[in-house]
This record gives structure tokens, C-alpha cells and sequence, in this order.
């Protein structure tokens, strides 16, 4: 615990199953946030104590993560109206990632367990502010932490939580919206920078554009020039492997994307080992995700966690599961997750040259470097014999560049959430339930554009490198600057330059 600056630490605090889990920092395991009112105003009360880093960047990192807590607990209070990070604080699904001896996991999840009471009783004191839509939206999530948790006072805890979101879900403010100047200050805070949602907003609407334009000319190289290419997408996602098939062809699909990542020499670092398996019980909730070798842990390996549709589901929805991992559409989603995306990322941050660096992660950029990482991969020639891959990824940059309209749209109230599912079923080929179900995230992750947000400003900060780096600019050299921030707040990413 002492290996830290007071000033780090603090942050950590706030942050604590982010630092357990994506950080590594496993002094954390087997307690719980004080996200109580009185909790929360404590910890604020420590950021900013002691001495600066000495490195002007570090100490630019660091200030944008304190600014975006202080927005994020202290300006907006979302620890009373959300509960996602209540969510985040009873979650025991870190504990099945083999980052240590089962023994020393399993009995952290215990402890873990034990602080239950404690965890809902803070999450009660503070969701006050619970809107019925956020409520509504998350319910499912909350009742599924208990998936088997036998516990009696953990259970009995859960289910007082269970019944306060329930409440909320019948008698909750029916406006979810944040407010434009709030979901400005969230969003800009802690990336260091000032956002201007009209502005982001005609981007989004430009880059649909863009992204509708490629897509229809990838359509014609497939030999479809007349159809209606979102016709031809829906088609697509149709071909899967079975059930029973999508490990495997996630594994070939992993090993396509490091061989290619490697000959390339796309990313710093090409070292690491990444396993392809099914997701823990825990977290089957997620189609696929990385789960990375943290910064804070030992070597090992990372895990590339997938999830095939359960057999005792309706046919209908394993059918609309199993679309997600198309021939079109996985091989997108494994070079987002794997490399040159997350899995290589993760690779990076346990090399950047400071904790700050290592351990401040800002999602934003990380979920957009790996949503460039699929660009990339187009521009680089990635599968460039068959247009089903680049089909993937205007695809999975239509859903992303959606989400940032619909979120700047529900909350300046500009859009309602049936307003926004039918932006989700004319800018992609989502319908129905799926695109209902990425309309209500809006509500609950307002920051959810932070895909396609990060990406615009890397490709942005791309070409001012290649203007102003001339003859020695080369995707290398711009990768391996970027990277040795760690994860940087956008704002900062130009002091590569």
C-alpha cells in the first residue's frame, strides 16, 4: 500500500474496483467502496493532498482524474442516481480471473462476500435520485449478481437492493437526462479537456456519413451494388458458426489478428500470452470481452473471454446471439479485443514509465484505440481478400457512432429513448429488441459514445503527427508515443507532438 503517492492512492480510493480489476492493485481485493454520501464526500476530501508528480505530464494525468471525480461524485452525485457503480462495488466476478492461487482468490471472494450488508447499505443511503428508466434498465443486472451466491446475509442484503431498484423502477423520475452542460462536464472532465456537444454531435452525424459511404462501397466489392447495404448486413450476420463453433473460430480468428498485428509492426510491444476461453459464469452477461493481464499483477497470461449462447435458451434468441459472432462481425471484434486492440494495449500499459500512467486508465482513450485498432487493420490490408471483414467494421462503427448521438441526444432531451431506438434501426442494422436494448443504455452510460469519441481523436491527432512529424512519421513511431502514456485522458494526447 506504500508504493504509491498519497495523491495516486487517493484517486484509487475512488475507484477501487477499477483498481483491483483493470489495474491490478490487489491490496483491494476482498473489500468494498464507502459509496455512501458520507463515503464519498470523504474521499473527495482527500484528492489533490501532497506534492505533484515531478513530470509535467504525469501531473496533467493526474489533475484530470481528480477533476473528472470530483465532476463525476462531487458536481453530479452519480453515485445517487446510478448504480452502476454500486454494481461495480459488489461484483465477485474479478475473483474468477486466475491472476493468483485459487486458494488466495477464493478466499477474497469470501471476504468480499461478507462486506455485502455493508456495500448495500451504502448503495441504499445513497441511490436517491434513482430515475424509473435507469432503474428499469438495470434491474436484470442487479438481481444477477447473485447468481451463485449462497451466502444468507449476502442474499438477504442483496435482496433489500433488489427491492429499492424495484421501487425506483415503478415510481422514479421518468426523465433519465443529465442535463447538456452536466453530460459535458462528465465527458470532458477527466479526459482534460472541454467538450462542445454541438460540435461532437455534427461530427457523429458526418461520421455516420462516412461510415455509410464505406460500407456501400465495400458492399460492391462483395458483389452486391444494388441492394440496400444495411439489407446486405443483415443477410451477413445470418452465417455463424454454430453454437459449439465460436470458440474455435474466435481462436482462429485471435491467432489471424496477433500474426497480422506482429508482421505489421503495429503496436510496441508483441510479447504476452493470450488465451481464448469461455467467459466465467459470472460474466456471461458479455458476448466478449478481455479481460488483460493488469499492470499491477505478475506476468501471465490474459484472457480473451467468450460467450456462445446458452443451449436452454428459445431458439429465437440464440439465433440473435449467435449473430453477434458472424463471419462478418467477429473478426472485427477480435482485433478490438485482442490486437492490435485491448489484448495489445494491455501489453503496453505494463511498460508505461510511471504508476500514474499505468494505473489512471482512461476509458475513453482505451476504448478508442481499440475501436481504431479495426480501422487500422482496413487501412493495413487485414483479410483485405474478403470485404466481409471491412463489412465488420462499418458495421461495429455504425452501433459505436449511434451511441454517441443517442447519448448527446437523451440527455440534453433532444431525443426520447423510443426516438433513439429508431435512430438505432435506420443508421444500422440493428431492429427491434437489440436496438431497443442499445437506446436504454443511453440512460444508465451516458459516456457510452467514448468509442467512437476516442477514435475521432486519434485519427484527428494521426494526421497532425503526419503533417507535422513529415518524413519521420510512421504508424510505429505515432503508436509507440501514443502508448507510452498508458491510457491518457483525450485531452492530452496531443503531447506526443
Amino acid at each position: 500500500m506504500s508504493d504509491l503517492t498519497p495523491r495516486t492512492r487517493a484517486v484509487l480510493d475512488l475507484a477501487v474496483a477499477d483498481a483491483r480489476e483493470t489495474g491490478g492493485r490487489h491490496e483491494y481485493d476482498g473489500i468494498v467502496q464507502d459509496l455512501s454520501p458520507e463515503g464519498v464526500s470523504a474521499g473527495l476530501s482527500r484528492l489533490g493532498e501532497g506534492p505533484a508528480p515531478a513530470d509535467p505530464y504525469d501531473a496533467a494525468h493526474l489533475a484530470a482524474f481528480e477533476d473528472g471525480l470530483r465532476v463525476r461524485f462531487g458536481e453530479l452525485e452519480l453515485h445517487r442516481r446510478n448504480p452502476l457503480d454500486h454494481l461495480a462495488n459488489l461484483d465477485l466476478a474479478c475473483y474468477d480471473r486466475d491472476y493468483a492461487p485459487e486458494e488466495e482468490r477464493a478466499a477474497a471472494k469470501r471476504a468480499h462476500l461478507a462486506r455485502w450488508p455493508e456495500a448495500v447499505g451504502y448503495a441504499i443511503s445513497s441511490l436517491d435520485r434513482l430515475s424509473a428508466p435507469v432503474a428499469q434498465s438495470l434491474i436484470g443486472a442487479v438481481r444477477g449478481l447473485a447468481a451463485g451466491v449462497t451466502d444468507k446475509d449476502a442474499l438477504e442484503a442483496h435482496a433489500l437492493l433488489v427491492a429499492h431498484v424495484e421501487r425506483a423502477a415503478a415510481v422514479g423520475d421518468p426523465d433519465p437526462s443529465l442535463g447538456g452542460a452536466e453530460l459535458a462536464r462528465l465527458m470532458g472532465s477527466g479526459e482534460g479537456t472541454v467538450v462542445d456537444l454541438g460540435a461532437l454531435a455534427e461530427r457523429a452525424d458526418a461520421e455516420r456519413d462516412r461510415l455509410h459511404a464505406l460500407l456501400a462501397e465495400a458492399c460492391v466489392k462483395l458483389g452486391e451494388p444494388d441492394r440496400p447495404p444495411l439489407e446486405v448486413v443483415r443477410e451477413l450476420v445470418r452465417q455463424h458458426p454454430d453454437a459449439d463453433g465460436v470458440l474455435e473460430a474466435a481462436r482462429i480468428g485471435t491467432e489471424k489478428a496477433i500474426a497480422f498485428t506482429r508482421e505489421k509492426d503495429l503496436v510496441p510491444y508483441h510479447d504476452g500470452e493470450c488465451l481464448v476461453g469461455l467467459a466465467p459464469e459470472s460474466r456471461r452477461w458479455a458476448m466478449a470481452m478481455m479481460s488483460w493481464n493488469a499492470p499491477g499483477e505478475p506476468e501471465g497470461p490474459s484472457w480473451y473471454h467468450i460467450t456462445p449462447p446458452d443451449p436452454s435458451w428459445p431458439e429465437q434468441d440464440v439465433e440473435e446471439w449467435l449473430e453477434v459472432f458472424s463471419h462478418t462481425t467477429l473478426p472485427a471484434i477480435n482485433v478490438h479485443e485482442v490486437a492490435p486492440g485491448h489484448f495489445s494495449h494491455g501489453r503496453a500499459l505494463r511498460r508505461a514509465g510511471s504508476e500514474v500512467r499505468r494505473l489512471l486508465q482512461s476509458m475513453s482513450f482505451a476504448e478508442g484505440w481499440a475501436h481504431y485498432a479495426e480501422e487500422l487493420c482496413v487501412e493495413e490490408g487485414f483479410e483485405a481478400q474478403d470485404p466481409r471483414f471491412e463489412i465488420g467494421v462499418w458495421v461495429e462503427a455504425l452501433i459505436r457512432v449511434t451511441r454517441l448521438a443517442c447519448a448527446i441526444g437523451v440527455h440534453t432531451g433532444q431525443m426520447t429513448v423510443e426516438e433513439a431506438t429508431r435512430r438505432f434501426e435506420s443508421d444500422t442494422h440493428l431492429a427491434g429488441s437489440a436496438a431497443l436494448s442499445e437506446a436504454r443504455r443511453a440512460t444508465f452510460d451516458p459516456t457510452y459514445g467514448r468509442y467512437t469519441w476516442g477514435k475521432l481523436v486519434i485519427l484527428d491527432l494521426r494526421e497532425r503527427a503526419r503533417a507535422e512529424w513529415g518524413a519521420g512519421f510512421t504508424l510505429q513511431r505515432f503508436h509507440k508515443a501514443l502508448l507510452d502514456l498508458g491510457s491518457p485522458p483525450l485531452g492530452l494526447v496531443d503531447r506526443i507532438l
